[in-house]
């Protein structure tokens, strides 16, 4: 399954390190990890951000992976995709609905 969200004036480090704890909250253990930051090329002050996180399963399986791209004062870009074979859905239920709990005040509505 693939989940896609975007996000208005939110800290991409922030997200990312929400979704690193909500990971490990539901028993998986941490595989990639990654956090990197750029200078925007029309702003030198502006900074974007992109983030990877991989989540394994105790038998070292990937369960989801979670992708980010954003900037602070902007957009920031989610993308998640987990494997139901190895991650049932009931935990990815729970995983999004403690992010929905934290973020969806800043969640970007398709209008």
């Amino acid at each position: 399954m693939q989940i896609r969200k975007t996000y208005l004036n939110l800290k991409p480090d922030l997200l990312f390190n929400e979704l690193k704890d909500f990971g490990l909250k539901q028993g998986t253990t941490l595989g990639e990890n990654r956090l990197e930051t750029f200078a925007l090329s029309t702003d030198s002050t502006g900074f974007i951000s992109r983030g990877t996180l991989s989540f394994l399963n105790g038998s070292g399986k990937q369960c989801f992976r979670a992708h980010l791209v954003g900037v602070a004062a902007g957009e920031t870009k989610l993308m998640i995709d987990t494997d139901d074979s190895v991650f049932p859905p009931e935990k990815t239920k729970l995983f999004m609905d403690d992010i929905d709990f934290i973020f969806a005040s800043y969640e970007s509505k398709p209008q």
